[in-house]
């Protein structure tokens, strides 16, 4: 099959100004809601892009793990490639794609770590193997092979038994938006764009050609 001739007609839906909210954090969560509801493979995950000292962008599916006023949240590797792009450039974007509802949110913004004090609340409600997990693998480091991961579990768990602390490493960081983008297929790749972006302190909804 040639790809260049793979076609798909979106008709699913649309999105206007006068049906989408005022505030962009509750249109997304609606969204959110709906991909939830309608049991969508992972309708949490959420593609990561950031940018390295080099001006290389890179990107890694990670999962959102919460939403509020303040910004998204996930957690992950202090070290990671993601970590230490962060560590020294704090603006980042995310993305969503919801194919079976053929819909997409963006957002862009700058990234914090969130407290202490949150990670350790999350880290406690992960399952043991994850929190050993969190210990066992150097992420984004190049490793011998597998064993190593699995020699670092095992010995991360007989050390801790069944109470892993958060490694110092791991935590978690939150996106407050400066900018959102939904996305919602239409017919004839006339698709429904709308943009969000703050202006003093107002977000401003616009939309944009396809």
């Amino acid at each position: 099959m040639n790809i260049a001739d793979l076609r798909k007609s979106y008709e699913k839906a649309e999105l206007s100004e006068s049906a989408s909210h005022a505030d962009p954090r509750v249109q997304f969560e609606q969204w959110l809601q709906q991909a939830i509801d309608g049991q969508l493979p992972e309708p949490n995950a959420m593609t990561l892009a950031t940018v390295g000292s080099d001006l290389r962008p890179s990107t890694r599916i990670v999962l959102i793990k919460g939403v509020d006023e303040r910004g998204i949240v996930w957690y992950t590797n202090y070290g990671s490639r993601k970590g230490q792009e962060l560590a020294g450039n704090p603006f980042a974007a995310l993305q969503f794609h919801w194919v079976e509802l053929e819909r997409v949110v963006r957002v862009e913004g700058v990234v914090e770590k969130v407290s202490d004090a949150e990670s350790d609340a999350y880290f406690a409600s992960r399952p043991l193997d994850s929190r050993i997990g969190a210990w066992a693998s150097p992420q984004s480091q190049v490793i011998d092979g597998r064993t190593v991961l699995v020699s670092n579990a095992a010995k991360y768990a007989a050390q801790f038994l069944l109470q892993p602390p958060r490694p110092p490493h791991w935590g978690g960081y939150r996106l407050k938006p400066e900018r959102w983008e939904f996305w919602q297929g239409r017919k004839s790749r006339l698709h429904d764009r709308l943009r969000y972006r703050l202006d003093a302190g107002q977000w401003v909804r616009e939309r944009l050609a396809p």
